[in-house]
């Protein structure tokens, strides 16, 4: 289990990269470690994906390739050599990649050599759940759309403080020694309307293929390892209050029944008997054990008085 949480955080980081096989284009990135692979591909209109741990490739390269004994680790070495200078763009005649592809699964089977021999392997992808797309391609593509309209926004600025100083400069006599590099002051509405007017098109037109350019390679890579910083802290703080809650000795509904047992038992107390006279307090007898106790006092009578008394 760790090992593919591992294999997925590590494919969260990676860019995507357009990718050929035969004559279908695609999107794909994948990530190859010693517990496994894990393999992410898109046609931008359907998403295929694969794990498979070492058990899985033990038993499919003996599968496919019966004359060859190697560990596990030498499959997913030379996988990981094969699919590499692909990512990156570098083909190799020596190996061929030919592909199947369906709305719910992609295979694609790949023809190379190892050690010599012929070497032989098939990705089998289904589609990807909807998770996925949304963890490897939804949300990024957004917080990249959000940086980009940041980053206009600053260079727009940039752009309108440069024109102040050259206006400052040309009012104080300075002249171009070349007239051809004038230019007319920036205006940001007119220059994103000619942006939609002219130049989208073209970008639209380009084709599935150019969807990541080397410069939104980088920009990808920087907004999921900044997704991926967020989702480790929030894990951390989720498991630190975890741990508060188990730690608590008590329950808050105990702690409540503790709070009014005290109160109560202070509501009880006794005052003490032996006040002061000077006081003028009186104990008052707080049990009925108690005022039987308590002496009772007889009334003297009076003598009647004479006329010499």
């Amino acid at each position: 289990m760790e090992g593919s949480e591992d294999l997925d955080s590590s494919l969260l980081t990676q860019p995507w990269a357009s990718v050929c096989f035969g004559e279908f284009t695609f999107i794909a990135k994948a990530c190859f470690k010693e517990t496994g692979y894990v393999l992410l591909i898109s046609d931008l209109s359907s998403v295929w994906y694969e794990r498979a741990d070492t058990d899985i490739v033990g038993k499919r390269s003996k599968e496919l390739n019966k004359r060859l004994t190697a560990h596990v680790s030498s499959f997913l070495n030379r996988l990981s050599n094969l699919m590499g200078p692909l990512l990156e763009g570098r083909e190799s005649d020596a190996n061929s990649f030919t592909c199947q592809r369906t709305p719910s699964k992609l295979t694609i089977h790949v023809k190379s050599e190892l050690s010599g021999l012929p070497f032989y392997w098939v990705f089998h992808c289904p589609t990807a759940a909807v998770e996925m797309i949304s963890c490897h391609l939804v949300r990024p593509l957004i917080r990249m759309s959000l940086a980009l309209q940041y980053q206009l926004q600053e260079l727009a600025s940039l752009l309108v403080q440069k024109d102040a100083e050259i206006e400052d400069y040309r009012e104080s006599g300075a002249a171009l020694s070349r007239g051809r590099l004038r230019t007319e002051p920036f205006q940001e509405k007119p220059f994103l309307q000619k942006f939609v007017d002219e130049s989208l098109p073209q970008l639209c037109g380009a084709g599935d293929g150019q969807a990541f350019t080397s410069t939104l390679q980088h920009l990808y890579t920087a907004v999921a390892r900044q997704e991926a910083r967020a989702a480790q802290k929030r894990r951390h703080s989720g498991d630190a209050e975890t741990l508060e809650l188990a730690s608590s000795p008590q329950l808050p509904g105990e702690a409540m029944d503790s709070l009014v047992t005290v109160g109560s038992q202070q509501e009880s107390v006794e005052p003490p008997s032996d006040l002061p006279q000077s006081l003028g307090a009186t104990a008052t007898p707080s049990s009925p054990a108690q005022r039987a106790r308590l002496p009772v006092s007889k009334a003297k009578r009076k003598k009647a008085k004479g006329l010499f008394g």
